[in-house]
């Protein structure tokens, strides 16, 4: 299981890397695996501001459709357009072409309060 030590996770499986102000996020190894096949990512809240822990889009699999939980406060301010013809790559690059949104964010310190690798590593059983 991937679970890289450069970035923060949330106990809801997405995953975020903050440079400067702007934070990437997507969903971790472990969802994707969890989730199987996924056919479709939905974010309809670009250039929204939403507050942490905030329901920012869905990913749907074969089996089932899950939400997908902002885990810092902020405007959504791109989503990945690949996603749209290509959401397996959700699958298959987790934490690089399949990221999902880029966000503005309110208060970087919230940053702190997110898991580290170690921790959602526990929180897993990995």
């Amino acid at each position: 299981m991937n679970i890289p030590s450069n970035l923060k996770y949330t106990k809801d499986h997405e995953w975020i890397l903050l440079e400067g102000e702007i934070a990437t996020v997507g969903i971790t190894d472990f969802a994707q695996k969890e989730l199987g096949d996924i056919v479709y990512v939905e974010v309809e809240t670009l250039d929204q501001t939403l507050d942490k822990d905030e329901v920012f889009g869905t990913v749907e699999a074969v089996k089932t459709v899950s939400d997908l939980f902002l885990p810092m406060a902020g405007e959504i301010v791109e989503f990945n357009d690949s996603l749209e013809s290509d959401p397996e790559l959700v699958n298959s690059d987790p934490y690089g072409k399949g990221w999902m949104i880029k966000v503005k964010v309110t208060d970087p310190s919230d940053y702190n309060e997110l898991l580290s690798s170690e921790a959602y590593k526990e929180l897993i059983g990995a």
